[in-house]
Parts: C-alpha cells; structure tokens; sequence
C-alpha cells in the first residue's frame, strides 16, 4: 500500500489560507499577512518532513489522492521543497514591501495560490495534473503582472505573458493526446516506461509538442519580451517566478525526460534553441543600465543554458541548475536595492580593471589549464564521464576565464589576481563536485546521457565555439562597446534587437498597452 507524501498536503495548506484574502484584499488585512507568512512556513517544514519521510520510505509508484494521481521520488521532492522555501522567502519579504499597498490582501492571497499551483505541477504523477498545474499557474501570475492595473506597461506584459504561457497549454494538451492514442495511457512512469519499448509516430510528434511547450513556458528566444518586463509587477513578483514558474519548461522536460531522450531531433532542437537563447541573453544583458532588468536578462540567458542542458541528456545537472538559479535569482531580485545603495555609497570608486586583448588570451589559456587539471582529477576519481558533461564544463570554464581576465588586466593590483585565480579554481571544483552529488542523488531516476551521433558531435563541438567566442566579446565588452564604430551596434543589442517590438505588433501588444 502506498504512503501518502507528507509533500501533497503543503498545496492544500497554502490554497486554504490564500482563500481567507477572498474577503480582505485590500490595504493592511490585519494579521493576515503574518498568518500567510505562517502557513508558507508551515508548507515549507511539512516538504522538508516529506524529505526525510522519502529517506525512510524510497521511491514509490504514483499515490492516487481522488482523481489527482501524484508521485514521491527525489525529483519531486527537491523540487517542492525548494518551491516551498523560495514561496515562504518572498511572503515574508512581502509582509514588508507590500505594506500600505492598495492591493496588499489580494497579493498574499495570489501568491500563496501561485505557490500550491507550482507544488501541484511538480509532484504530479499524471499529465491531466500537471496540465492543471501549468493552467493554474499562468491564471496566478497573470493577475500577479496586473498588481498595478492602471500600468499601461503592465498590461502589455501581462497580455504577451498570457499568449505565450497560453500557448504553450495548448501544446502540451495535444501531447497528451497523442500520447493517449499512442499507450493508452497518461501516467508519467509509464510513459517514459512504454517509450524506451516502442516509439510510434503519435509519440514523436507528441515531444515536438512538449518541446515546444517547454520552450514557451520558460521564455526561450524569439518569445522572451515578456520576461523583460515583469519588472512592471511588484519585485517580489519577479523573485515568486523562480519558485517554479520560469524553469517549469526544465521541470516539464525532466519529468518526460525518458520520453523526450527517444528523439534525437527533439534533444538536437533543444541544444540549439537553448545555446540561441543563452548566447542572446548574455549578450544583451551586458547592455542594461537597470539592474533588474539586466536580471531578467540573465535569466533568458539561464533558461536557455538549462534548455542546452536538457538537450545534451544532462538531466540531473539541469535540475541542479534549476535549484541554484532559484536560489540565486531570487535572492538577487530582493537584495537588487542594496545594491544599487552600496554602488552609490561609493562616491569615488577606484580605477576599472580593463583587460586588453593579451589579458584575455592569458585568462584563456590559464582557464583552461585549470580545467583539464580539475576534469583529469574527477575522472581519475569517480570514473569516465560522458562527452556532454565534459563540454558543459568547457563552458563553464569560459565563463571563469572571463573572471580570471579582470585579475590579469594590466591595471589590477595583485591582491586582485590572486583572489580572481583562487575564485576560478573554487568555481572548477565546485563545477565537478556539484555534478558528482547531483548525478548520486537524481542520476538513478533520469536517463543516462545517450551516446553521442555524428549530429550530436557537431553540435557538442557548435556549442563549445559558439560559448568561447562569446566569452572573448564579453571579456573584451569594455574595450568595443564605447568605440565610435560598434556605438549603434550597443544600442540595437540594448534593444534586444527589437524582437520584442516586433511581437507586439504582431500580436496586438501595443494595443493592449493603450486600453483604459
């Protein structure tokens, strides 16, 4: 007989005291946001019981709660519990930013909801629930982006937020038919199950459908305007989106990910579609002046690294990306205001280390010696690691070879370099040591990254040179991007390129941005 997962109760939990803001929306509901702030704590320690219920218990088939199927395992668990936390972090900090506001009741109340729906989609054992997780969660941001409904601003995001998420519902409703008329079947085990057996015509076109889906729900290049302009919503609005609602599109194709390996084309659609993205996004974030809009771009850039990620079959290194990005983005959004407070507080900050053409070509090479140090090291010690682990970290380590170019700047005191030097080396480890608990942890129930094809090859190699050559233009970004000759390019990269122009006139943003 099946234990009941403590983990399935924090929905129920967090929906029943978001339904006591029904009847107190407005400015200060007396103690409510306290009681809210205690019923996500409450959430978040009844997941953190479901995890040790899981140490004691182990993985078990889906739980059946009426007609809701759900299931316990490591991935499901994480993911709640990190949902949780992330969820009770911005109520608290809620409790503070928010107080006074018009709409203070109807926020707590919308993001508590936002939070269960999010718990619904992660632990969900069958596709009609985790449809009627993603369903849920769009309605709640939605009304979430309309805090302040007289923002013509807010409108625009909100109906582009809307097309794009609705969208995206609508693929995976599809899939899930083919998917029936392919197994017989919508349980989540047994799909990934049955696809390792036979994978029918109706199965294939059911992954494009995922992908696709995955693809819209966290925001992937060409459809990401309305990422960039969350920050129309109040700020814990863009902290709440990393609690599961961003990377659901990573938390989609985890959970199918015995289903979407079947398809090579899939997995080569995502290395592409997410290396465009993350490229993209790296580069024009470098071009913001806000910070949290330069944020937001970062997080383009993430979604589609975890995309990358994906296609390459590392899937317990994307689930460990979705972790960390959390936790690190939504710490980044709440804290954005003192650190715009501490660079002002520096009224003459010193000289800018500026790392010319010899600096970068010196932080490459000592990065990457670094790493086939520290790769050879793991290797030797936990055993042979696959193609794409080895290119992911080729990537990584282009990024910590832009870190070790600020040490090497011709004007960086040495106290500098050595810092940048031990900081990338701590970075290398960490890398390796990250993806050796992560694959002990989640590795025994996701797929093992297939064997590289000749089209993987290309692309693994694609990838690699497309991340170096970025890395260099980032390295070098002080150096070209105030030359009189590459001004304009600056100004058409801070502009996205006008692609988010470009959808609202096609789908009626400007429109919606102009409605009374």
């Amino acid at each position: 007989m099946s234990t009941l997962p403590l983990s399935l109760f924090v929905p129920f939990i967090l929906l029943a005291a978001s339904a006591l803001f029904l009847r107190r929306p407005g400015r200060r509901p007396g103690r409510l946001p306290a009681f809210a702030e205690a019923a996500a704590l409450a959430g978040m320690s009844l997941a953190l019981a479901g995890l040790v219920q899981f140490l004691f218990v182990g993985s078990q088939g889906p739980v059946a709660v009426g007609l809701l199927s759900f299931r316990l395992d490591a991935i499901s668990l994480t993911l709640a519990l990190l949902v949780s936390f992330v969820g009770w972090v911005v109520v608290r900090y809620a409790r503070r930013y928010l107080d006074g506001e018009g709409r203070e009741g109807a926020f707590h109340g919308l993001a508590l909801a936002a939070v269960a729906a999010v718990l619904v989609l992660v632990q969900a054992g069958s596709l009609p629930v985790l449809v009627a997780g993603f369903v849920a969660t769009g309605l709640l941001l939605r009304q979430l982006l309309l805090f302040y409904p007289d923002r013509a601003e807010a409108r625009r995001a909100a109906t582009k937020f809307t097309r794009v998420w609705g969208a995206g519902d609508v693929a995976l409703v599809l899939a899930g038919a083919l998917l029936w008329q392919a197994y017989g079947s919508l349980d989540i085990a047994m799909l990934n199950a049955a696809s390792a057996q036979a994978f029918p015509a109706a199965a294939q076109g059911a992954v494009v459908l995922v992908v696709l889906a995955a693809a819209l729900k966290t925001a992937a290049f060409p459809l990401h305007g309305w990422l960039t302009e969350v920050m129309e919503a109040p700020t814990p609005v863009s902290a709440l989106l990393h609690a599961g609602i961003i990377n659901s599109g990573g938390v989609l194709l985890i959970t199918l990910s015995g289903l979407v390996q079947q398809s090579p084309g899939a997995m080569a659609a995502l290395v592409m579609l997410g290396g465009l993205t993350a490229l993209f996004g790296g580069v024009v974030m470098l071009t913001q002046s806000a910070v949290k809009t330069a944020l937001a771009w970062s997080t383009v850039a993430q979604m589609g690294f975890m995309l990358l990620q994906c296609g390459l079959g590392l899937w317990a290194l994307a689930l460990l990306h979705i972790a960390a990005h959390s936790l690190y983005k939504a710490h980044a959004f709440l804290a954005s205001g003192n650190a715009v407070r501490a660079v002002n507080a520096i009224r003459k900050p010193g000289p800018v280390a500026v790392p010319g053409l010899g600096a970068v070509a010196r932080s490459f090479a000592l990065a990457l010696a670094l790493y086939t140090s520290v790769a050879m090291a793991f290797t030797l010690a936990v055993g042979e690691k696959s193609p794409q682990a080895l290119a992911l970290g080729a990537m990584l380590i282009f990024g910590v070879s832009y870190l070790i170019a600020q040490g090497l700047a011709d004007a960086a005191p040495g106290a500098l370099t050595r810092r940048t030097v031990r900081a990338s080396l701590a970075a290398a480890l960490a890398h390796f040591g990250f993806q050796v608990v992560a694959n002990a942890v989640w590795g025994p129930s996701l797929p093992a990254a297939p064997v590289p094809g000749p089209l993987e090859w290309a692309l693994i190699v694609l990838a690699v040179l497309s991340f170096g050559v970025v890395a260099v233009a980032q390295a070098l970004f002080p150096l070209w991007a105030h030359h009189p000759s590459t001004a304009g390019l600056r100004v058409h990269l801070a502009n996205g390129l006008y692609l988010n122009a470009m959808f609202d006139r096609m789908t009626g943003g400007f429109r919606a941005s102009t409605r009374t």
